[in-house]
């Protein structure tokens, strides 16, 4: 069955307007036509997309399911025109990159810069969102690439291991926990928190820590960036969890002491996601080529990996 664009346009038009004669409006289109071409469209199907009621007319179940496939579709259509535009510019690709903030602070930009060079023709943005956000942005195909660290939330992507990376605890100079070197999770909760915004991935773990040794989490303040989190740990309004690497690199700048955190579920793996196809666009697999290349000589151990979350990209086809 074939579908054309113009018909496609006018059914995501009255299912946003409620109205056919508005939808018809908006694409530009005779009320006649417009109508013509939804029943015809209905009559191929073999199913109503519309109930006609008095003040409009109510996507059904297939209207609604169709629409999504339409928006889908656009976004698809877009990301071609931009990306075939910029060729024109000089540009020999456009990979949309989204990653948790623990990977931007820790590991991905100098991977980042080491594919800007071998590959100065290919334009790189790179869009900071929660784990579960990259995975959506993943899905939806909004992000060709995702970094994260599991759970993996969304099923139907292909991941594989990336990097791994360590907790730290940070606590003001002069705190009573300073002194140490490593300190357990529980040492922390006898103070108030300060950390990252709900739907972080170092955020959800510490509540869910916390439930699962009984006592509560006292999340005193919740900022986004991790200078923000030092700067208030320095001012001491409480104690904090982040990347170690980063930890490391506040205590330069700011009055706070990083200590490590003695709990196995300190070290985390990040993961590399795309969406499952039988050939990646080829900017897209140069750069997993790139980043697991970079990195294939100290695999994460299989047992360590969630099973939904190790599943390899296709091989490509040649």
């Amino acid at each position: 069955m074939r579908f054309d664009l113009i018909t496609l346009n006018l059914v995501l038009a009255i299912a946003e307007t409620r109205s056919i004669t508005r939808g018809a409006q908006r694409e530009h289109l005779a009320l006649a036509a417009a109508s013509k071409r939804l029943s015809d469209l209905e009559g191929r199907l073999g199913v109503a997309l519309f109930e006609r009621r008095a003040r409009g007319v109510e996507p059904t179940e297939a209207g609604r399911a169709l629409v999504r496939h339409i928006r889908s579709l656009q976004a698809a259509l877009h990301a071609l025109e931009s990306e075939v535009v910029e060729f024109s510019h000089g540009v020999k690709g456009h990979l949309r990159i989204a990653a948790n903030a623990s990977a931007i602070a820790e590991c991905l930009p100098a991977d980042l810069a080491v594919f800007a060079r071998a590959h100065p023709g290919v334009r790189l943005s790179v869009e900071e969102l929660t784990s579960a956000e990259v995975q959506a942005a993943v899905a939806t195909g909004r992000a060709d690439v995702g970094v994260f660290v599991p759970p993996q939330h969304e099923g139907g992507l292909a991941c594989r291991p990336y990097r791994e990376g360590t907790l730290a605890a940070l606590v003001p100079r002069g705190h009573v926990l300073a002194r140490r070197r490593a300190v357990p999770f529980d040492a922390l909760l006898d103070f108030d928190i300060v950390g990252l915004h709900l739907g972080a991935a170092a955020h959800e773990l510490m509540r869910e820590r916390a439930l699962a040794s009984g006592r509560p989490l006292n999340e005193r303040i919740q900022v986004h960036g991790f200078d923000a989190i030092a700067q208030l740990v320095e001012a001491g309004l409480g104690v904090a969890v982040l990347p170690a690497v980063v930890a490391e690199r506040v205590s330069r700048i700011f009055g706070v002491v990083p200590l490590a955190l003695t709990e196995p579920w300190a070290q985390r793996h990040y993961l590399l996601a795309v969406r499952p196809q039988e050939v990646l666009p080829m900017v897209v697999q140069r750069f997993v080529d790139a980043l697991c290349a970079s990195h294939g000589r100290s695999p994460i151990p299989a047992d360590t990996v969630p099973a939904d979350a190790a599943r390899q990209f296709r091989p490509r086809k040649r």
